[in-house]
């Protein structure tokens, strides 16, 4: 069995490689598969087909783990965070094991393959433009994925790039107006949040105007999050912000599209992130084809 290697694939603990896969095969055979008795368990070998052009292969340790955890075998043509093609169709991986038992893991780990590696392609394109432009800051996701699916498109980001931003709610401190309104001032809540989070954890608050990125600064916040901003808008607070705190980090969402990143791109800011990356992000499209044996089974067993 061959792994594609990627730096991201090493950040995944094999236990949780395992539970994820068997998690996803319960819930796709929670008791009988009855189609299994059509092609017992002679052992076959399916080819894994990409047909999605110039896409970047993403997910194949997710891919891997359900294929192991039924008992069959990956052999990858392309390496994690390659882009795939430039044809039609092109082979990406070849899978062997017993028929039954390489259909059972099919589905889930085509799942995973086609959405992690349509995430992926779309951070690449991201990164591209902005490598291409020469901006300095760097280009996130955010919070909006998927439930239960979050490790996967959060890893693929990491293939394809960019920031994965916080893991969770957890990882990081993020203030946002509905904190700054339940607690009664931006001030207020970074106070409340630095005194449990202590050094560790960095403080983040959404602003809507630079008069309140000044007072989060103020407080003592890490970076400001400018929401909703227009570009123009935006670089103007951004280079006011920089100004009167240098050491502040600023992050630009809200409304940013792989359309029009470039207007946001800005010496003044250092952060900028999509919904998009996970939000309808389009997926790469797979298929998994088994190959006809030269002899049918049933000659085979006489």
């Amino acid at each position: 069995m061959t792994m594609p290697s990627h730096k991201a694939a090493h950040c995944i603990p094999p236990h949780t490689l395992t539970r994820l896969a068997r998690e996803w095969l319960a819930e796709d055979t929670p008791n009988f598969d009855p189609a299994g008795a059509c092609v017992g368990s002679q052992e076959v070998e399916a080819r894994l087909l990409c047909k999605t052009p110039h896409s970047v292969l993403a997910g194949s340790p997710f891919f891997t783990a359900v294929f192991t955890e039924v008992g069959c075998s990956v052999d990858w043509v392309y390496q994690e965070g390659e882009e795939i093609g430039p044809g039609a169709i092109t082979l990406t991986a070849v899978v062997k094991g017993p028929a039954r038992c390489l259909l059972l893991g099919e589905r889930s780990a085509l799942n995973c393959l086609a959405r992690a590696s349509g995430i992926a392609t779309r951070c690449s394109q991201l990164q591209a433009a902005a490598a291409e432009r020469g901006w300095h800051g760097e280009v996130a996701g955010t919070r909006k994925t998927t439930p239960g699916f979050r490790l996967v498109e959060k890893y693929a980001m990491l293939v394809g790039s960019v920031s994965m931003h916080r893991q969770d709610l957890s990882g990081m401190v993020m203030l946002k107006d509905n904190h700054v309104w339940a607690s009664g001032s931006i001030t207020q809540a970074v106070i409340e949040a630095r005194s449990v989070c202590g050094f560790s954890s960095k403080v983040e608050v959404e602003c809507q105007s630079a008069e309140e990125g000044r007072e989060a600064a103020a407080a003592g916040a890490d970076i400001v999050m400018l929401d909703n901003f227009q570009p123009q808008e935006l670089h103007v607070a951004a280079h006011v912000l920089k100004e009167e705190f240098p050491a502040l980090l600023i992050e630009a969402s809200g409304g940013v599209t792989p359309e029009n990143l470039a207007m946001y791109f800005s010496s003044h800011v250092d952060i900028i992130s999509l919904g998009c990356i996970t939000q309808g992000c389009p997926v790469v499209d797979f298929s998994l084809k088994v190959q006809k044996p030269a002899t049918p089974p049933s000659l085979l067993e006489r």
